[in-house]
């Protein structure tokens, strides 16, 4: 079962996000409310996969991006924005993010997108 984290300031957009996730077995091991608490919770729990808001108060995802993937270069990071942040998703796909779906999100595009990103995680860690 894939281990996953939530990051997202928006305590309905969690809930969401843990429903449709727990549906194709992904455990959700942490959610974090903005930056700061996600580096910290992805420190304790190392998750397969980070489901990464861009815009949250204090520490935004992408200076959460940043650090995480300093931290931890193999984080495994799928961004979910608004529609309006093309700019901030291209810079975030830069800082190593693997992947982004853009609010509102359709179910079945998030389950099809976290399944490729979970499969590729376990080709590399095969032949790592």
């Amino acid at each position: 079962m894939a281990r996953v984290m939530i990051v997202d300031d928006a305590l309905m957009m969690r809930k969401t996000l843990r429903r449709m996730l727990e549906k194709i077995e992904c455990e959700i091991v942490e959610e974090a409310a903005s930056g700061e608490q996600a580096l910290v919770k992805y420190a304790q729990c190392c998750p397969d996969l980070v489901t990464m808001d861009l815009t949250m108060p204090g520490m935004g995802g992408l200076e959460a991006i940043r650090q995480l993937k300093a931290q931890e270069p193999a984080a495994n990071i799928l961004v979910i924005s608004a529609l309006g942040q093309k700019h901030a998703v291209f810079e975030a796909l830069q800082l190593g993010a693997k992947n982004y779906i853009v609010k509102p999100i359709n179910e079945e595009n998030l389950q099809s997108v976290v399944r490729l990103l979970l499969s590729e995680t376990t080709k590399e860690a095969a032949h790592g």
